[in-house]
């Protein structure tokens, strides 16, 4: 016979969970409501539309080519709120609350370049590095996330302390397959491990949080305040950590807050996001530069830019110089594309439109420009910068391979009718050479040395043209 203490230890139980089931209830009904609100809007939406109109927007063609993406950030964002919602006294403030976060999502994702893939209800589905394959995708993807906890943390209804809605967000980095949609909004449904590890990181987060994986942990340690967060089984791969975003690095944020990136946050960023830039260009110069530059090619721009780096690390220079140097000699060349001559010019148009397209401020695109047009030739550097990339560009007078390239650019001038015999050009390089001088003290260390056995080289040279 049951005893008095186990009869009531069973009600007990059988209210608690009569207690849960009705909470579960009021979380459903709470959900119910929203989504009707929204299906009345599409419904709405739709009216505008004839049948025929919705049937062509539906038709998406038979043959789907699958796009592998070697790198995304997928970023899997969860509502919390709506079992609190039912029976509220200002439901219909927080729901409207709810709309214009919605919102708030859409529009930084915009303006971080980061694709809205999929919105479930709750749950929201985004992807950096789709809509362009980039290496800054991590970065972009976890200031998107922490702008979108700030925009939920303003959803405080009736001046209440704490905000209604809960955001719970979970981001991973790697590969994904895109499944074309056809739609315009959304041109890809993403597919893959990377997808399973984000959402299962999202749903394990706690409200306000934001949870990132080891992998994204590592490509954005440098920019943001992480702690460790755990452990979460994954298929394949035993157990993944788990770290929790607290915000940037004081010395990259404004004020040391941690939450608005300064000028040195952007100057990291932009180190990393030159290999695209980088990509972008030499793609544009192997396709449009002529194939008689001997000497002016791709081979001659990778050089430089890393001559400028090599150089202007040993000259002391700042982590936003060493930028600009690089980017000046990456677009140094370019305007050949377009023009032999003038092309410091040209060059300087190329990558004032390219930069400012990457967002780049207008002082550091304006410096950019000022040292192209410092490699014009006879160079007459006005400050250390000019001086580095000067030195860079004329690099090749101090090195061991100088006969060769001098060759090649003697070639290219030769076909262009702008030089005459390899004896008068070897005269004008000996002429030159002579006169010349490195400006900065790291590329005198460097090249004046071999400078000196180079017009020993040329001189001998014209003896024996002379001989004969």
């Amino acid at each position: 016979m049951e005893s008095i203490e186990d009869y009531i230890l069973r009600i007990t139980k059988l209210a608690n969970r009569n207690k849960e089931l009705n909470d579960q209830l009021q979380g459903l009904v709470g959900r119910y409501e929203i989504i009707q609100k929204q299906n009345e809007k599409y419904l709405n939406l739709l009216s505008e539309y004839s049948y025929e109109e919705i049937e062509e927007r539906l038709k998406i063609p038979s043959k789907k080519r699958v796009k592998r993406f070697k790198m995304v950030s997928v970023l899997y964002a969860t509502i919390r709120g709506f079992d609190r919602i039912n029976n509220h006294d200002h439901a219909q403030e927080l729901i409207d609350a709810l709309d214009e976060l919605y919102l708030a999502f859409d529009d930084i994702a915009k303006k971080y370049g980061v694709l809205k893939v999929k919105t479930i209800g709750d749950t929201f589905l985004f992807a950096g590095g789709v809509l362009e394959e980039n290496r800054t995708n991590p970065i972009d993807v976890v200031n998107a996330a922490m702008e979108m906890q700030a925009a939920a943390r303003k959803c405080i209804i009736n001046g209440d302390t704490e905000p209604f809605w809960q955001v719970s967000i979970g981001i991973h980095t790697g590969p994904a397959l895109g499944e074309p949609t056809g739609r315009k909004s959304s041109p890809y449904a993403l597919t893959g491990e990377s997808v399973n590890i984000a959402s299962r990181l999202g749903m394990a987060c706690k409200g306000g949080e934001i949870n990132i994986s080891v992998m994204t942990y590592e490509l954005v340690k440098e920019f943001f305040s992480l702690s460790e967060n755990g452990h979460m089984p994954a298929k394949y791969k035993g157990f993944l950590d788990i770290f929790k975003v607290n915000g940037i690095l004081t010395n990259l944020s404004e004020t040391g807050a941690g939450i608005i990136p300064n000028r040195n946050f952007k100057t990291k960023y932009s180190l990393i996001q030159f290999m695209d830039i980088q990509e972008e260009l030499l793609d544009i110069l192997e396709h449009k530069l002529p194939e008689n530059l001997y000497y002016h090619n791709i081979k001659h721009t990778i050089d430089v830019v890393t001559e400028v780096e090599l150089i202007g690390w040993a000259e002391g220079l700042a982590e936003e110089e060493i930028l600009l140097l690089k980017l000046a000699a990456l677009f140094h060349d370019s305007g050949h594309t377009i023009d032999y001559q003038d092309h410091e010019l040209h060059g300087a148009k190329i990558a004032r439109d390219i930069l400012t397209n990457y967002q780049y401020p207008k002082d550091q695109v304006d410096t950019v420009c000022r040292l192209i047009m410092s490699t014009k030739f006879p160079p007459e550097p006005q400050d250390l910068l000019e001086q580095v990339i000067c030195d860079s560009d004329l690099d090749y007078l101090g090195r061991s391979d100088f006969i060769p390239v001098s060759n090649t650019l003697f070639q290219e001038l030769k076909e262009r009718n702008m030089i005459g015999t390899i004896d008068e050009w070897n005269q004008l390089q000996l002429n030159f050479i002579r006169q010349h001088q490195y400006y900065t003290e790291t590329a005198r260390n460097l090249r004046e040395v071999n400078k000196q056995s180079q017009i020993e080289r040329l001189e001998g040279l014209l003896k024996c043209s002379e001989k004969v």
